[in-house]
Protein backbone atom coordinates (compact mmCIF):
# COMPACT_ATOMS: atom_id res chain seq x y z
CA UNK A 1 0.00 0.00 0.00
CA UNK A 2 1.19 3.42 -0.96
CA UNK A 3 2.54 5.23 2.32
CA UNK A 4 0.08 8.37 1.84
CA UNK A 5 -2.82 6.04 1.71
CA UNK A 6 -1.62 4.39 4.87
CA UNK A 7 -1.50 7.20 6.48
CA UNK A 8 -4.91 8.28 5.10
CA UNK A 9 -6.42 5.07 5.91
CA UNK A 10 -5.21 5.45 9.68
CA UNK A 11 -7.14 8.57 9.79
CA UNK A 12 -4.11 10.73 10.29
CA UNK A 13 -5.02 13.49 6.89
CA UNK A 14 -5.92 13.12 3.29
CA UNK A 15 -3.72 11.94 0.96
CA UNK A 16 -2.72 15.03 -0.23
CA UNK A 17 -1.98 16.19 3.29
CA UNK A 18 -0.19 13.28 3.77
CA UNK A 19 2.45 13.57 1.35
CA UNK A 20 2.98 16.95 2.98
CA UNK A 21 3.66 15.11 6.01
CA UNK A 22 6.14 13.13 4.35
CA UNK A 23 7.81 15.84 2.59
CA UNK A 24 8.15 17.57 6.12
CA UNK A 25 10.39 14.75 7.36
CA UNK A 26 7.72 13.99 9.97
CA UNK A 27 6.81 10.15 8.77
CA UNK A 28 9.09 7.50 9.75
CA UNK A 29 9.29 3.29 8.49
CA UNK A 30 11.15 1.05 10.59
CA UNK A 31 12.38 3.74 12.72
CA UNK A 32 13.84 5.36 9.31
CA UNK A 33 12.69 8.46 7.97
CA UNK A 34 10.72 9.01 4.73
CA UNK A 35 12.53 11.07 2.22
CA UNK A 36 10.59 10.67 -0.43
CA UNK A 37 6.91 10.48 -1.78
CA UNK A 38 5.44 7.22 -3.12
CA UNK A 39 7.47 5.02 -0.92
CA UNK A 40 4.93 1.43 0.05
CA UNK A 41 4.64 -0.07 2.94
CA UNK A 42 3.50 -3.82 3.80
CA UNK A 43 1.15 -4.67 7.13
CA UNK A 44 4.89 -6.08 8.64
CA UNK A 45 5.98 -2.53 9.04
CA UNK A 46 5.48 0.32 12.11
CA UNK A 47 5.01 3.39 10.87
CA UNK A 48 4.97 6.41 12.58
CA UNK A 49 4.26 10.16 12.63
CA UNK A 50 5.91 12.42 14.95
CA UNK A 51 7.06 9.46 16.62
CA UNK A 52 3.92 8.08 17.38
CA UNK A 53 2.65 4.98 15.61
CA UNK A 54 -0.11 4.66 13.43
CA UNK A 55 -2.21 2.01 11.99
CA UNK A 56 -5.11 1.88 9.40
CA UNK A 57 -8.27 0.33 10.99
CA UNK A 58 -11.96 -0.23 9.19
CA UNK A 59 -13.55 2.88 7.50
CA UNK A 60 -16.08 4.81 10.15
CA UNK A 61 -18.77 6.63 8.56
CA UNK A 62 -21.37 7.81 10.94
CA UNK A 63 -24.56 10.48 10.71
CA UNK A 64 -24.88 12.49 13.47
CA UNK A 65 -28.28 14.46 14.90
CA UNK A 66 -26.19 17.02 16.03
CA UNK A 67 -28.44 18.97 19.26
CA UNK A 68 -27.84 22.25 20.35
CA UNK A 69 -25.40 23.63 23.09
CA UNK A 70 -22.46 21.21 21.51
CA UNK A 71 -19.22 21.98 20.06
CA UNK A 72 -18.37 20.52 16.36
CA UNK A 73 -14.44 19.45 17.59
CA UNK A 74 -13.03 16.25 18.59
CA UNK A 75 -12.30 18.06 21.87
CA UNK A 76 -12.74 21.13 23.87
CA UNK A 77 -10.30 22.64 26.04
CA UNK A 78 -13.29 24.39 28.33
CA UNK A 79 -14.89 21.28 29.14
CA UNK A 80 -18.03 21.76 26.86
CA UNK A 81 -20.09 18.86 25.34
CA UNK A 82 -18.34 17.96 22.02
CA UNK A 83 -20.13 15.21 19.65
CA UNK A 84 -17.38 12.53 20.25
CA UNK A 85 -18.79 12.96 23.51
CA UNK A 86 -22.30 11.90 21.84
CA UNK A 87 -21.31 9.03 20.19
CA UNK A 88 -18.96 7.12 22.70
CA UNK A 89 -16.81 5.15 20.47
CA UNK A 90 -14.12 3.30 22.47
CA UNK A 91 -10.69 4.18 22.45
CA UNK A 92 -9.65 1.89 19.16
CA UNK A 93 -12.76 2.88 17.30
CA UNK A 94 -12.35 6.42 18.11
CA UNK A 95 -9.11 7.42 17.36
CA UNK A 96 -8.36 8.98 13.84
CA UNK A 97 -12.52 9.97 14.07
CA UNK A 98 -13.37 13.84 13.28
CA UNK A 99 -16.51 15.78 12.03
CA UNK A 100 -16.51 16.84 8.63
CA UNK A 101 -16.95 20.45 8.35
CA UNK A 102 -18.20 22.25 11.28
CA UNK A 103 -21.84 22.83 12.36
CA UNK A 104 -21.67 26.20 15.54
CA UNK A 105 -22.67 25.66 19.21
CA UNK A 106 -25.96 25.81 18.47
CA UNK A 107 -26.89 24.61 15.45
CA UNK A 108 -28.86 21.60 14.84
CA UNK A 109 -28.80 19.18 12.03
CA UNK A 110 -27.20 16.69 10.25
CA UNK A 111 -23.48 15.96 10.58
CA UNK A 112 -20.79 13.31 9.25
CA UNK A 113 -17.98 11.87 11.07
CA UNK A 114 -15.56 9.41 10.11
CA UNK A 115 -11.89 8.49 9.38
CA UNK A 116 -11.64 8.54 5.74
CA UNK A 117 -9.30 11.32 5.35
CA UNK A 118 -9.66 11.62 1.68
CA UNK A 119 -13.71 11.55 1.48
CA UNK A 120 -13.62 14.58 4.28
CA UNK A 121 -11.35 16.15 2.16
CA UNK A 122 -12.93 16.21 -0.63
CA UNK A 123 -16.82 17.26 0.99
CA UNK A 124 -15.04 20.58 2.45
CA UNK A 125 -13.71 21.46 -0.78
CA UNK A 126 -15.95 23.97 -2.78
CA UNK A 127 -14.70 22.33 -6.39
CA UNK A 128 -16.58 19.69 -5.41
CA UNK A 129 -20.01 22.09 -4.76
CA UNK A 130 -21.75 19.55 -1.64
CA UNK A 131 -25.10 20.52 -1.12
CA UNK A 132 -26.08 21.19 2.24
CA UNK A 133 -29.79 22.13 3.14
CA UNK A 134 -31.02 24.50 6.01
CA UNK A 135 -34.13 25.33 7.59
CA UNK A 136 -33.98 28.24 9.48
CA UNK A 137 -36.67 30.04 11.68
CA UNK A 138 -36.35 33.28 11.94
CA UNK A 139 -37.50 36.07 14.87
CA UNK A 140 -40.16 37.61 12.78
CA UNK A 141 -41.85 37.08 9.22
CA UNK A 142 -39.47 37.32 6.33
CA UNK A 143 -40.34 39.48 3.06
CA UNK A 144 -40.60 37.39 -0.02
CA UNK A 145 -38.24 39.77 -1.79
CA UNK A 146 -35.81 38.97 1.30
CA UNK A 147 -35.88 35.48 -0.06
CA UNK A 148 -35.17 36.50 -3.48
CA UNK A 149 -32.22 38.15 -2.22
CA UNK A 150 -30.73 35.29 -0.10
CA UNK A 151 -30.92 33.71 -4.18
CA UNK A 152 -29.37 36.82 -5.66
CA UNK A 153 -26.36 37.44 -3.15
CA UNK A 154 -25.92 39.17 0.09
CA UNK A 155 -22.62 41.38 0.88
CA UNK A 156 -20.97 39.82 3.86
CA UNK A 157 -17.57 41.23 5.11
CA UNK A 158 -15.64 38.49 3.92
CA UNK A 159 -17.32 38.85 0.57
CA UNK A 160 -20.45 37.95 -1.11
CA UNK A 161 -22.52 35.21 -0.44
CA UNK A 162 -25.57 33.49 -2.20
CA UNK A 163 -28.14 30.58 -1.61
CA UNK A 164 -28.23 28.08 -4.67
CA UNK A 165 -31.91 27.88 -4.04
CA UNK A 166 -34.08 29.52 -1.09
CA UNK A 167 -38.02 29.69 0.13
CA UNK A 168 -40.43 29.96 2.56
CA UNK A 169 -41.20 26.24 4.26
CA UNK A 170 -45.33 25.92 4.08
CA UNK A 171 -47.79 29.38 5.35
CA UNK A 172 -45.35 30.44 7.70
CA UNK A 173 -43.43 33.03 6.23
CA UNK A 174 -40.94 32.91 9.58
CA UNK A 175 -39.59 29.70 8.53
CA UNK A 176 -37.50 29.74 5.26
CA UNK A 177 -35.46 26.65 3.61
CA UNK A 178 -32.33 27.21 1.42
CA UNK A 179 -29.40 25.32 0.16
CA UNK A 180 -25.79 26.22 -0.24
CA UNK A 181 -22.52 24.60 -0.85
CA UNK A 182 -20.32 27.13 0.42
CA UNK A 183 -18.21 26.26 3.53
CA UNK A 184 -17.65 29.51 4.94
CA UNK A 185 -17.93 29.79 9.36
CA UNK A 186 -21.17 30.70 10.39
CA UNK A 187 -22.30 31.80 6.39
CA UNK A 188 -26.21 30.84 6.74
CA UNK A 189 -26.46 32.83 9.78
CA UNK A 190 -24.57 35.57 8.51
CA UNK A 191 -26.67 35.80 5.56
CA UNK A 192 -29.81 36.62 7.29
CA UNK A 193 -28.27 38.78 9.38
CA UNK A 194 -27.20 40.65 6.72
CA UNK A 195 -30.80 41.14 5.75
CA UNK A 196 -31.35 42.36 9.49
CA UNK A 197 -33.48 39.04 10.38
CA UNK A 198 -32.85 37.28 13.69
CA UNK A 199 -32.07 33.57 13.50
CA UNK A 200 -33.71 31.87 16.39
CA UNK A 201 -33.49 28.22 15.59
CA UNK A 202 -31.06 26.65 12.40
CA UNK A 203 -31.73 23.09 11.11
CA UNK A 204 -29.16 21.17 8.84
CA UNK A 205 -31.60 18.67 7.27
CA UNK A 206 -29.53 17.58 4.12
CA UNK A 207 -26.10 16.96 3.71
CA UNK A 208 -24.47 15.53 0.85
CA UNK A 209 -27.29 13.49 0.32
CA UNK A 210 -27.69 12.03 3.50
CA UNK A 211 -31.08 12.91 5.17
CA UNK A 212 -32.10 12.37 8.90
CA UNK A 213 -35.52 10.68 8.49
CA UNK A 214 -35.92 8.67 11.54
CA UNK A 215 -32.69 10.02 13.65
CA UNK A 216 -33.61 11.65 16.66
CA UNK A 217 -31.89 14.77 17.81
CA UNK A 218 -28.90 13.65 19.77
CA UNK A 219 -28.63 9.90 18.02
CA UNK A 220 -26.60 8.38 15.08
CA UNK A 221 -26.16 5.87 13.07
CA UNK A 222 -23.62 4.23 10.95
CA UNK A 223 -24.26 4.73 6.71
CA UNK A 224 -25.17 1.58 4.79
CA UNK A 225 -22.18 0.71 2.16
CA UNK A 226 -24.63 2.06 -0.61
CA UNK A 227 -24.70 5.62 0.87
CA UNK A 228 -20.83 5.59 1.17
CA UNK A 229 -20.22 4.86 -1.71
CA UNK A 230 -23.01 7.06 -3.27
CA UNK A 231 -21.03 9.85 -1.11
CA UNK A 232 -17.47 8.90 -2.49
CA UNK A 233 -19.26 8.76 -6.27
CA UNK A 234 -20.26 12.32 -5.25
CA UNK A 235 -16.60 13.32 -5.07
CA UNK A 236 -14.84 11.38 -7.62
CA UNK A 237 -13.68 8.55 -5.28
CA UNK A 238 -13.39 4.53 -6.05
CA UNK A 239 -16.03 2.74 -4.69
CA UNK A 240 -15.46 0.49 -1.52
CA UNK A 241 -16.21 -3.18 -2.12
CA UNK A 242 -18.03 -4.53 0.59
CA UNK A 243 -18.52 -7.66 1.19
CA UNK A 244 -22.34 -9.30 1.06
CA UNK A 245 -23.82 -11.20 3.56
CA UNK A 246 -25.19 -14.51 2.60
CA UNK A 247 -28.82 -14.31 1.46
CA UNK A 248 -31.13 -15.92 3.81
CA UNK A 249 -35.21 -16.56 2.60
CA UNK A 250 -37.05 -16.97 6.24
CA UNK A 251 -39.77 -19.70 6.12
CA UNK A 252 -38.86 -21.43 3.00
CA UNK A 253 -38.38 -25.07 3.12
CA UNK A 254 -35.19 -26.62 2.70
CA UNK A 255 -33.76 -27.73 -1.26
CA UNK A 256 -31.69 -30.96 -0.23
CA UNK A 257 -33.17 -33.88 -2.02
CA UNK A 258 -35.03 -36.27 0.40
CA UNK A 259 -34.13 -40.06 0.00
CA UNK A 260 -36.07 -42.00 -2.07
CA UNK A 261 -38.63 -44.15 -0.47
CA UNK A 262 -37.99 -47.96 -1.23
Amino acid sequence: MRLNRFLARAGVASRREADELISAGRVSVNGATVVGLGGRVTPADRVTLDGRAVSPKGPVYILLNKPRDTITTTDDERGRRTVMDLLGLDEHEGAGVFPVGRLDRDTQGALLVTNDGDLAHRLMHPRYVVEKLYVVRTARPMAAEDVVRLERGVQLEDGPARADHAGHVGADRSEVALSVHEGRNRLVRRMFEALDYEVVQLDRVRYAGLTLDGLRRGRWRRLEPHEINALRRSVKLKEILFERPARTTPGRPSRRRQPRRR
